[in-house]
């Protein structure tokens, strides 16, 4: 699961990138029935940081596909996400990234994100997600999600030091 990373600081940045990825178009039959039918069974975290652009687009994302199809979704701290990332081998990246895991397993996660992403694609792999929890192959599930967009918020640096103090 590798993705070029594309730290954006404005709503024009991430649109630029966002608009060279891929919209997913066809879906399996079952897709919305399972989506639905797998919700209860089922949770989405996602880091988040305060003035990310691509958490804020993703948040306005997850909320509509939430209410569709009944997921719930969570927050988790910035230290979570870097220990699951480095669990995964993912570099850490900074936020968004989103997982979807069992409800009563924190330790089975699945990424269906880093950077934001088109509402089509992350439906899609939250569904590809479900269906490698519940048992389809994990290669066929992983090849599906290795094109994540990597677009991710601007990490804040320090002011640089004058040396007067």
């Amino acid at each position: 699961m590798r993705a070029a990373i594309h730290p954006v600081a404005s709503l024009a940045d991430m649109n630029a990138w966002l608009a060279r990825a891929p919209v997913t178009r066809d879906f399996p039959p079952d897709f919305v029935a399972a989506l639905r039918g797998q919700a209860p069974a089922f949770l989405i975290e996602m880091s988040t940081a305060p003035g990310c652009v691509p958490c804020a687009d993703m948040w306005n994302k997850l909320g509509p596909l939430r209410r569709q199809y009944g997921w719930q979704v969570r927050t988790i701290g910035s230290e979570e996400a870097m220990i699951r990332s480095g669990r995964l081998a993912l570099p850490w990246v900074g936020h968004p990234v989103a997982w979807v895991r069992p409800v009563g397993d924190p330790n089975r996660i699945i990424p269906i994100a880093i950077g934001t992403d088109h509402a089509p694609n992350l439906a899609r792999n939250i569904y590809l997600a479900a269906k490698m929890l519940t048992g389809v192959r994990a290669d066929v599930g992983v090849r599906a999600l290795s094109k994540f967009t990597g677009i991710v918020g601007m990490t804040p640096r320090p002011a640089p030091r004058t040396g007067r103090n």
